[in-house]
């Protein structure tokens, strides 16, 4: 499968390359900096270095072998990448006297088929602290802007095998216009990618590779309901169909009433799946702990016991799948080099150490939103596809302070009434993510001639791509009124409700 390489030097927008390619339809990778690999792969069709936090005239500053990729594949330097190959091929890099950060135009003064459809003075996006004073021998300024000399440039030919282009401004955001101009016209007429990457050709090839990998073995995988392991599911089981056996645990800390709801709809899609009520399991040892962290060992630790209990009673089972996805990868790794450690929530807490088992993640080359776009051509209802993220801890993240049934129960049911609300009023499908959060503080209400004292809600609301950046959505107030009313009036226990409207960052989107 043709791909470009991303080599990632720790810049917040990396993703954001990867991203803006498979738009396009080419399959991209993001590998840190210093990875071994073997450029001269048939497969790689071209190569981006992206844009870096650090300073290319640091002591330590990050190095690759520009000219040695430049022997098997053209180069797409983006800031920090254009940066280096200018330093380290002979041209100056110098810091500038203020930081160059935001919105500049661009003057494009050389015709150049990078360029081909970008509208001259466009609008681009600066983000960074050094300028390139001087170009290497053999390379030539594109284009440049009122306060830096070079914004692009280019090797001239025959410097080496193949093209070096190098981007002062950062292309995959959205800010800068031509951007994905820009881009498309490297991977196609200087990468050369024939654009076939699809959905389509994604659930085939992996179908096909899930068969040659497993063959007739037998496949184990913890289902939650949501859309990652609900795909992964579906791509596996059109892959072996029932020596694929799916395991639903039911923690006691899903929202009311989804534990037999996700049983029927995986029914439904024909999957062999197992229920397990483990409540009491999780419920009795979670009792009265507060530390959030705490409570997420206790989570894991009795998920483990109950999945390990479930998978030895099924025999001869020689897989774990796992829903991991791409940003799952990327995030385990160390941009200084491959991490030894993995998020603990992607690596089970040791099961196929315990289980004696292999891997399989289907899914982990693959965007939040590529999997939702997978799930649809698959034939995913959008009960799946739509449905909002869900911690996997859950109501034990969204019960501030200790656990208790009774705090469960009170969460559960406003949880219940605001969700169906946001449906029944057309806000579910506006919103990425939404839930309450029960805080550990009471406070005085009057209900009739009555006094109260009783426990606050908080609704969260928020808007997102993938969830490493997030908005608050603004719920019309008559909306939030008829929430906190019927919250309110139905959930005794509960006597205040209140909306959070902070964005991520600094806030996150959970509480805990």
């Amino acid at each position: 499968m043709e791909k470009i390489i991303i080599l990632d030097f720790g810049s917040q927008y990396t993703q954001l390359i990867a991203r803006r390619l498979r738009e396009l339809k080419v399959y991209s990778e993001i590998h840190p900096f210093n990875t071994n690999l073997d450029f001269s792969n048939q497969d790689i069709k071209g190569v981006i270095l992206s844009g870096s936090p650090c300073s290319v005239n640091d002591e330590d500053f990050f190095n690759v072998n520009v000219s040695e990729i430049l022997t098997h594949k053209p180069v797409l330097g983006i800031c920090y990448g254009a940066q280096l190959t200018a330093k380290l091929l002979g041209g100056s890099v110098e810091k500038s006297d203020k930081r160059e950060y935001g919105k500049a135009d661009i003057d494009i003064i050389q015709d150049h088929i990078i360029f081909t459809d970008a509208k001259d003075q466009s609008q681009v996006w600066m983000s960074h602290a050094d300028t390139i004073k001087s170009l290497p021998k053999d390379f030539e300024i594109l284009a440049q802007t009122n306060s830096i000399p070079v914004a692009a440039y280019h090797s001239k030919a025959g410097k080496f095998n193949h093209e070096f282009i190098g981007l002062q401004f950062h292309p995959e955001v959205t800010h800068s216009l031509i951007g994905d101009t820009v881009l498309r016209n490297y991977v196609q007429h200087i990468a050369r990618c024939s654009q076939s990457w699809t959905s389509e050709s994604f659930i085939e090839e992996s179908v096909a590779e899930l068969k040659n990998q497993l063959g007739d073995d037998k496949v184990i995988l913890g289902l939650s309901g949501g859309v990652d392991s609900t795909v992964a599911a579906m791509l596996l089981h059109r892959a072996i169909g029932d020596n694929l056996t799916g395991i639903f645990v039911n923690n006691g800390l899903l929202r009311k009433n989804e534990f037999q709801e996700v049983l029927d709809a995986y029914e439904v899609l024909g999957l062999n799946v197992i229920g397990v009520d483990a409540t009491d399991d999780f419920l009795n040892d979670l009792d009265g702990v507060s530390d959030p962290e705490k409570k997420r060992k206790i989570i894991g630790k009795v998920f483990i016991e109950v999945f390990e209990r479930e998978a030895n009673k099924i025999e001869g089972v020689k897989w774990l799948a796992q829903g991991t996805i791409y940003p799952d990868v990327i995030e385990s790794v160390s941009v200084k080099g491959p991490s030894a450690t993995i998020k603990s929530h992607h690596n089970v807490g040791g099961l196929p150490e315990k289980l004696n088992l292999k891997i399989v993640e289907p899914l982990r080359s693959l965007f939040k939103d590529e999997v939702r776009r997978v799930g649809r051509k698959i034939g995913l209802a959008s009960s799946f596809i739509d449905r909002h993220p869900f911690p996997g801890p859950g109501m034990a993240i969204r019960v501030l302070g200790s656990i208790t049934r009774e705090k469960l129960l009170l969460n559960q049911e406003a949880d219940y009434i605001y969700i169906n609300k946001l449906k029944s009023s057309g806000w579910y499908d506006k919103i990425w993510q939404a839930g309450t959060i029960l805080l550990p503080v009471k406070s005085v209400g009057v209900m009739g001639d009555e006094r109260t004292y009783e426990y606050t809600v908080a609704l969260r609301a928020v808007n997102s791509n993938d969830g490493m950046t997030a908005e608050w959505t603004n719920i019309p107030y008559e909306l939030l009124a008829e929430i906190s009313n019927e919250i309110i009036n139905q959930v005794k226990g509960i006597n205040r409700v209140v909306y959070d409207i902070s964005t991520k960052p600094p806030a996150t989107i959970e509480w805990e």
